[in-house]
């Protein structure tokens, strides 16, 4: 299991902050510069009934609303400040209001950061993007896809790959480690708290023509209280304190104290998943090619060699070069998700038994699953049953009652008449439900969009979006949608 791997990340993340005054480039001192994202949208959304497409909602933080008609006025505004050569001390915010039947505010980012050469610590939400895989044209990382709103933490780690000294380069980090807080009022725990770390490594220079990537990212939900297999029915509560932390953070089984229940004693404590992450980049002289694989983990099945089936796996091509064509293709995404397997439907403890049913982003303690503010955190292909037409009773036996998907997707992304920048998704699913109830007949599902921006010279620049979606098949209402922006960003500069 990847937790196993944790005490490499532990000892990078305690000995190693005084050997990056350089960039991954040996010999060359680093001027380090930080993005910022500042702007103003107002957008609006529409539909043939009262559903936002798949593909208009999913993987935006939480922040489009999932009914229609609606309006959205949001602003960006994050700066970073020097201290020093070495250190820099940023802030960001971003609100953005919803108004449709149901007025919502909602602050997909509230942050103060600090940085100290290629390391931060920052401390609220903050958008992140966490594994091996494309976030912009894919259907986003498997444990941590950016479908819902971030959730509040403190985090400590890299900004991007670094180099390990004494290597020239050839060999680079990414790693972080956290902790927060759920949200109040879930539907069925309540005081939720938050665990994640991740390590990744390449071997290769920035400049290499191949480059070898592989590392893991790994989420807890643990504390709080719950009313579902648990000691004292009474008090509700679930294993908390420092010593259960730590049982939490390595992922080992067992734990301690009076709130330990026979399930947290023969399993973990807490609710783990996440993925072991493989990928290769390959430069040639027009393209990048890149190839991701993602292995699923939850109850430990892929220790065991189970389930290793299931997974993301990805192929993106970016060209690096443009000829001035009216219409161009400039980057491509070719992906397929596959959690039908599970390692089997019987789980059974023990040496040389069966550790499949993993069911996926469910959890018999917490009931309400891998979720924050009923979105899935994860991959929007394993979303919650409310927004399904097959639906179970609300968490009467989970937070999702499709966990068993095939999904083939193809993102894409171009120019036309140099002007104009378009994208499209497209995405075909078969849904099996769950082990714990499959659903008749795999219903087949389709949804696709396309969208284009371009800028326009008015109030010293600003940029036109829209999008054209639609849902076809029978996971979801048959939907068909649009959304339609404009934006003005700025620099403080």
């Amino acid at each position: 299991m990847p937790m196993k791997i944790f005490p490499i990340l532990l000892f990078l993340l305690c000995v190693s902050l005084a050997g990056f005054s350089q960039s991954e480039e040996s010999g060359q001192v680093t001027e380090y510069a930080d993005s910022t994202n500042n702007f103003i949208e107002i957008a609006g959304f529409g539909s043939t009934n009262t559903h936002t497409p798949f593909w208009i909602q999913a993987n935006q933080f939480g922040t489009v609303p999932l009914d229609v008609p609606a309006g959205t006025a949001r602003i960006s505004l994050e700066n970073y400040w020097p201290l020093s050569s070495n250190w820099r001390a940023g802030v960001g915010v971003e609100a953005v209001g919803n108004f449709n039947e149901n007025k919502k505010l909602l602050i997909p980012q509230l942050h103060a950061t600090l940085r100290y050469k290629n390391w931060e610590l920052f401390v609220g939400r903050k958008k992140q993007y966490v594994g091996l895989a494309d976030s912009t044209l894919g259907t986003g990382s498997y444990a941590w896809s950016g479908n819902a709103l971030p959730i509040p933490k403190i985090s400590i780690g890299t900004n991007g790959f670094v180099a390990v000294p004494f290597t020239k380069g050839w060999i680079s980090f990414n790693a972080f480690y956290s902790d927060g807080l759920f949200e109040k009022g879930r539907p069925v725990t309540s005081g939720l708290k938050f665990h994640q770390k991740a390590f990744y490594a390449r071997i290769g220079k920035v400049n290499s023509k191949l480059k070898l990537y592989g590392g893991f990212n790994h989420q807890v939900q643990w504390g709080g209280k719950t009313k579902y297999l648990i000691k004292d029915p009474e008090s509700g509560k679930l294993p908390d304190g420092f010593a259960n932390y730590v049982y939490a953070v390595f992922g080992t089984i067992g734990g301690t104290g009076n709130d330990i229940s026979h399930f947290d004693s023969t399993n973990r404590v807490g609710n783990h998943l996440g993925s072991l992450d493989l990928a290769i980049e390959v430069e040639t002289y027009g393209s990048t090619i890149y190839l991701y694989r993602q292995f699923i983990y939850e109850d430990g099945s892929l220790f065991y060699m189970e389930g290793i089936k299931d997974g993301l796996t990805g192929l993106r091509i970016k060209r690096k070069n443009s000829y001035g064509a009216n219409f161009e293709i400039t980057e491509g995404v070719l992906e397929m998700l596959f959690t039908k397997d599970q390692g089997g439907d019987q789980f059974e403890l023990g040496n040389g038994k069966k550790r499949g049913n993993d069911n996926y982003f469910n959890n018999q303690q917490i009931r309400d699953g891998w979720s924050y503010h009923d979105r899935t955190i994860g991959t929007p292909f394993i979303p919650p049953t409310s927004q399904t037409n097959w639906k179970w009773p609300n968490y009467a036996d989970n937070f999702t009652s499709n966990n068993r998907v095939l999904v083939w997707h193809v993102g894409l992304r171009g120019t036309l008449f140099r002007k104009v920048q378009w994208h499209t998704k497209m995405s075909f699913s078969s849904n099996s439900g769950s082990y714990r109830e499959r659903f008749v007949g795999s219903p087949k599902q389709f949804s696709g969009l396309i969208g284009a921006q371009t800028d326009v010279n008015v109030l010293g620049g600003m940029t036109i979006k829209g999008s054209y979606a639609s849902d076809i098949g029978d996971l979801y209402r048959k939907t068909h949608g649009f959304m339609l922006a404009i934006r003005k960003d700025f620099s403080f500069n």
